[in-house]
């Protein structure tokens, strides 16, 4: 991506920093892919995500082998717990020193969170920018005076519910607050200017227009709001990626519990974000998550992906294999006092023999002893 430094460099007209520091290189990245011979918004956007993700690769390469360590490391975790069960300041301390013993970074996983929120919130505002319709309302009488004047010099269209159609060329002094309706070409380098707005339109998608909600692949539910496939297949990738790498139920362990709703509250939250968000959006956190995906099973095989809803494979082992804690000792309590040796029971079976009863050695004079007795 080409570094951006200020307004005039490459071609660039307008800049505003600090935001236009880290959107204009996406922005500049999506048109150019979107201006290769044969290529459409569609592809653009596929190939936009594996390079991204591919600069990134690095980071969650690290995110990966640290989460696949703690997979490793819960049977040692979940003996730590068991020998402080109710100390939950003990077990904490002990869970640390575990984990800085086996060289172990819980954090390591937030970085690429972090940088993926703003490549989001980016990729948003490049969709809605490359497709040259911009929803804009003005907040007061002042704002829709300087809207209305800056409207007819830069030759933007009037569209119904406050859109705008903006042009690829024309002024780049926007007033302050009117950047979204600047022309594409005004923050675009020289190599990509365009001469036409970028058509959003996919044809092998059935003519899914990429800067809306989709409507193609949808199915209508209440109040406007529709269920996406594009968003139902974006859930389930992310629920088999947070499932790679989530550790196991562990009813002693507390944060258990939020860990597991986690993995079905992510991919609820994508088909929602579905039914409001660009299906553009959609298709990229699409490709973006299967990349993932594929990235994790490279790395750490399967992981605890299963049993999935008590189904086992019998091609995808259980993840137990690695760190086993070490065997228990018997419990010995102190108060008991050794026992004392006993006597030997002249009654009692010898060893690996059966038991009898003793009988007199000479049985003439047993018996001449009963007869006796009689008489």
């Amino acid at each position: 991506m080409t570094p951006i430094i200020g307004a005039g460099f490459l071609g660039i007209e307008h800049f505003t920093p600090p935001w236009d520091v880290f959107f204009l290189p996406l922005f500049n990245l999506l048109v150019a892919l979107y201006d290769i011979p044969f290529f459409d918004f569609a592809l653009a956007i596929i190939l936009f995500t594996v390079v991204i993700r591919t600069i990134l690769a690095p980071l969650f390469v690290r995110q990966i082998r640290s989460q696949k360590e703690m997979q490793r490391m819960q049977p040692l975790v979940r003996e730590v717990q068991r020998k402080h069960k109710g100390n939950r300041q003990k077990v904490y301390e002990e869970t640390q020193a575990l984990y800085r013993e086996h060289g172990v970074n819980p954090a390591a996983g937030c970085l690429p969170v972090i940088l993926q929120l703003p490549i989001l919130f980016a990729l948003y505002q490049a969709l809605i920018r490359a497709s040259g319709t911009i929803n804009f309302t003005a907040g007061n009488d002042e704002q829709r005076a300087t809207l209305a004047a800056w409207v007819d010099r830069a030759g933007i269209e009037r569209l119904p519910n406050n859109n705008f159609l903006v042009p690829p060329s024309g002024p780049c002094d926007a007033p302050e607050g009117l950047s979204s309706l600047l022309p594409l070409n005004c923050q675009l380098i020289d190599p990509i200017k365009l001469n036409e707005h970028v058509d959003t339109t996919v044809g092998w998608l059935l003519n899914l227009d990429l800067a809306q909600v989709d409507t193609v692949f949808a199915l209508p539910l209440f109040g406007g709001f529709a269920l996406s496939a594009l968003a139902v297949i974006a859930a389930v990738l992310q629920f088999v990626q947070v499932k790679m790498t989530s550790p196991r139920p562990n009813a002693e362990d507390p944060t258990s519990s939020m860990t597991s709703t986690m993995i079905y509250t992510f991919p609820l939250l994508t088909i929602f974000w579905g039914g409001i968000f660009p299906s553009g959006l959609i298709l990229y956190w699409i490709v973006y998550t299967a990349y993932l995906v594929i990235q994790q099973f490279l790395i750490m095989g399967w992981g605890n992906l299963f049993p999935v809803f008590g189904w086992q494979p019998a091609w995808a082992p259980r993840p137990d294999a690695g760190i086993t804690p070490a065997p228990r000792p018997k419990r010995v309590d102190s108060t008991d006092a050794p026992a004392a040796p006993q006597t030997p029971n002249p009654r009692a079976p010898a060893p690996g023999g059966s038991r009898t009863n003793p009988r007199p050695a000479n049985r003439k004079q047993g018996g001449a002893k009963r007869r006796g007795r009689k008489r």
